[in-house]
């Protein structure tokens, strides 16, 4: 059993009991595929021939870099943020900000092409979010972004490819 995965079964069983209310402080989103979207479907083997080892761990294990490591943090240019796992669009430049965090902020994304789930791995509950065509874990989104949402939708760097306009 990963890590992740046993944190997350520890905090399902304790965060119950002790702050019920902890739950209700995530952001709660509704998202659902956009039509058409195929799912790709890929086995552990093929996941790691196609991604690097720290893509991987992020894409795949829902790892985390370190704040501050990704370039595209500091990104400015027009252009396109794709999933490092199947290039599907999730984010455009405009929808970018600087949050101060260390990773790449966005204010909203491409209707459609995220979902998102619970995450309890460190015991508080937080938002995470995937792309909705090859299930790769992005990042987590949160509730203290500028308007017009008010959203942080924080991601990974090696999560995503950028494509200048």
């Amino acid at each position: 059993m990963k890590r992740r995965n046993f944190l997350g079964l520890l905090g399902l069983g304790g965060l119950s009991s002790l702050a019920p209310g902890l739950a209700s402080a995530r952001p709660k989103l509704d998202l659902a595929p956009a039509p058409g979207l195929e799912r790709l479907d890929l086995s552990e083997a093929e996941w790691r021939e196609r991604l690097s080892e720290a893509r991987f761990e992020i894409l795949r294990e829902g790892g985390t870099e370190p704040a501050f490591s990704s370039p595209l943090d500091a990104e400015t240019r027009d252009g396109e943020y794709r999933c490092a796992g199947c290039d599907l669009l999730l984010f455009t430049s405009d929808m970018k900000y600087d949050s101060g965090t260390g990773w790449p902020s966005f204010f909203t994304h491409v209707e459609g092409h995220l979902l998102t789930e619970l995450d309890l791995v460190m015991l508080i509950p937080r938002t995470e979010y995937h792309c909705a065509r090859c299930g790769g874990h992005q990042g987590h989104v949160f509730e203290d972004g500028p308007e017009p949402t008010g959203l942080r939708w924080c991601n990974n760097g090696l999560a995503l490819r950028f494509r200048p306009a």
